[in-house]
Order: structure tokens, then sequence, then C-alpha cells
């Protein structure tokens, strides 16, 4: 492994990006963790470190971790869909069913390797975030005729090398560099693609798929006071990517979609040699992305789809919390459990825009387990169920004949299910 390692992480990683294909919209559009050990306990992790995915949540974690090689594949099926009722136009009030594609796989990879006893370098690969909708019927307020069905396809896709250094026997402070790679595809939105909405024609809708890449920082510590007790802390900043060029008309700002950024604070309690208990709380600064946070209205009577204050899905912040355990049987298994819980981020007069992304979820329960097979390796398996949500709209489509909307209200639901499956190898 060690002569070749460098060589095995490459081709892991190219096989990644072409199979990836995140959809997760679990904690707003993030995923609830990082690595199916985290995912089988609510996603919990910045005070916990148990693999060489930790990078991603806390890469100060990573110098807990020893040598270490993980690669996994999760299995991500969410059930989405809306409604709108009460529209004055004909042919608007209906079901709409979202679940045209249903099943997406994301890969994990993660490598750690100890320098010495105090320098940890490692790195981490795994979709962090997405969102998609794949509508099986046009939805007349955003495109009228068949062969239009809205949808949109949101993947990103971290590359984190990572840095772990040992303070003391105790205590670490680590840093992730956080490459990220996105992209998008947005069908079955002809009616906003014209000059009187948009500040680009023909840069709105059914372009195919464009990417977009980036960076941002991870920067987190992590220190043990006693053997019962553990604590850490990590900011992930905001990711400034390049912009989705061919949907310059559509997202806020000519097309940008940066990676918002997020801090996450834990505990983790050891009351006995077999039991853990641990507790994760982060902040998500929806927010302070354009093309996320700026709500429907006022904006799309005032401003063009594409402008700095062009409309968009009018998500706020949200916090997180995580609350997960795990339990060691005997030496061959641990057992995993969790609950996560977040508010959803979308304001019942946002659901209109949010047909298209409902990441409206809120009560996650999770399950795993690890099988030590043979000194040295082993199997973890992750179970997510995210349980359904609704969300019914207030004053959410523009009343009146055109250019209003035909009033009426937008009703959106959701519920999820993953599991995942990883090999782990101490080298």
């Amino acid at each position: 492994m060690r002569r070749y390692g460098l060589l095995i992480l490459v081709v892991a990683a190219l096989t990644m990006i072409v199979l990836s294909s995140a959809a997760f919209a679990t904690n707003g559009y993030f995923s609830h963790g990082v690595g199916q050990k985290a995912k089988g306990m609510a996603g919990v992790g910045v005070a916990y470190p148990q693999d060489a995915l930790v990078a991603g949540m806390n890469p100060a974690g990573m110098a807990f971790v020893g040598n270490r090689f993980d690669i996994g594949l999760e299995w991500f099926s969410p059930d989405r869909g809306s409604e709108i009722a009460g529209n004055d136009f004909p042919g608007v009030d209906n079901t709409y069913d979202a679940n045209d594609k249903s099943n997406f796989f994301v890969p994990e990879l993660g490598y750690n390797r100890m320098m010495n006893e105090a320098v940890a370098l490692g790195i981490a690969v795994f979709g962090r975030g997405g969102m998609n909708t794949t509508y099986t019927t046009p939805i007349p307020l955003f495109a009228g005729q068949e062969g239009t069905e809205a949808g949109v396809d949101l993947n990103q896709l971290y590359f984190v090398p990572n840095f772990a250094y040992m303070i003391n026997e105790n205590h670490s402070v680590g840093v992730g560099i956080d490459i990220v790679y996105q992209w998008f595809k947005a069908t079955g939105l002809q009616n906003f693609d014209n000059e009187m909405t948009t500040s680009a024609p023909g840069k709105v809708t059914d372009n195919d798929n464009v990417t977009s890449f980036g960076a941002g920082v991870t920067i987190g510590w992590m220190g043990r006071f006693s053997p019962m007790i553990a604590a850490g802390l990590a900011y992930q900043s905001r990711a400034y990517m390049s912009e989705f060029d061919d949907y310059a008309g559509l997202y806020a700002e000519q097309g940008g979609f940066d990676v918002p950024p997020m801090l996450t604070g834990g505990f983790a309690l050891t009351p006995s040699e077999r039991m853990v208990l641990a507790l994760d709380i982060a902040q998500i600064w929806y927010s302070q992305v354009n093309s996320i946070a700026n709500p429907l209205l006022p904006n799309l009577s005032m401003y063009q789809l594409g402008t700095e204050n062009g409309a968009g899905f009018g998500w706020q912040d949200m916090t997180v919390y995580k609350l997960g355990v795990a339990f060691d049987p005997n030496e061959a298994w641990t057992l995993r459990g969790g609950y996560n819980y977040a508010e959803q981020p979308i304001p019942t007069s946002e659901t209109l825009f949010n047909m298209l992304a409902p990441g409206v979820v809120e009560s996650h329960l999770t399950l795993g387990a690890t099988w030590r097979f043979k000194p040295g390796m082993e199997l973890t398996a992750g179970y997510m169920h995210a349980f359904e949500k609704t969300v019914d709209g207030e004053s959410s489509i523009i009343p009146g004949n055109p250019p209003g909307m035909g009033g009426g209200e937008a009703n959106l639901r959701m519920s999820q299910n993953s599991f995942g499956i990883a090999l782990g190898l101490n080298l």
C-alpha cells in the first residue's frame, strides 16, 4: 500500500468523479455527515474521529486516527414532490411528482499517514452536498409544454488535502484545503427565459450540464481533557466558486453559486470502555450566498434574474443538532445510532421556486455498524431515514393575471433514505 498508495488514490479519485451523482438535501442541501461511521451516528465527528473521512468535518481529528485508508459508496434515495392549489389559471392546480430520478450513488475515500508522532498528512474525497428534482410532468408556471419538465441537478464533490499537528498528547490542530467541483443542470424554466425577466436570455434553462471549480479552507481543533471527555471545534469557510456561465441568467451574480460557510462544535463522552456518546451542533450560513438566500419577492418584480439581487431560493440560516451513540458488544463489532434535527430553511413565502429544491426534511434517524473481520480490516455500514416533512406555502405565488402568476399556494414535501458501506484498513 505504501509503494502504490499515490497511484491508488489518484485512480480511486478519478473513478469517483465518473461515478458520483450526489443529490444530498438533508441538512438543507448539505449531507448530514462525512464518512459511514459518522453517518451512522447522526453525522457527529468534530470531537470523535473514527476514520480518514473525519477531515471533511474536523481536520484536527486526523492526528488521532493513525495510518488509515477508507473507501465507500452510498445509495441515496429522496422522495420529493409538490402541489399547487388555489391558482386562477386553468390546468395549474395539480400534484407534481419530482421522482423521475430517485436513485443516486455517492462515493467517499480517505487516506491518512502519520509522518511522525506529531504530524499527519492525508486526503479526503467525498460528496458534500447537492439537490435534485426531476419532475415527470411540466409545471405550467415554469413552462407549459410537454417535453419541458422542470428540474435542477446540483452536485458537489470535495477534494480535501489536509494537515494535522499534535500540540501535545491530548490536543491537535488541523487544516484542510477544500477543493470543490460542482456541476449543474436546469430544465423546464422557459417562462423565465425572456428579456423582461432575466439579464441573460438563453442562459436560464436547458443548457445541459455545466461545471464550476472553487476552493475554501477548513480549520479545526480537538482536545481530550480526560479519558472520558473530548471536545472539538471546526470552521469551514465559504468556498468561492467560478460561475455557472451557461446559467448566468438564472442564478444571482451571473450564475454564482458559492458554498456557504459552517461552524461546528461538539463533545464526546466515554462513560465506559464500550460506549461513546457524542453531540455536535453546526451553524450553516446559507444567507451569505445570494443565489441561495435572495427571496422570490419582491426581488422577482424589482430585479432581473442573474443580477446581484435577482430572485433566489430564499433560504435562511440553519442550526443542526446531532446526537449519536456507539456501543461495542464485543471486540468484533461496533453498533451505532443517532438522531439529527434542524429546522428546515425555506420560509412559507418562498415555496414556489423551491419546488425545484424542496430541501425541507428536519428529523433524521440513523443506524450503523462496523465488523472487524480481520486484523486491521473492517466493514462499516450506515443507514439514514429522514422523516417526511411538508411545508405549505403562504402568499407564495404572485396573485393576479400577467404580470402576476395567478395566486394560490405552492406546497412542498420530502422524505429520504440512504444506505452506505465502506471498507477500512489500518495500515
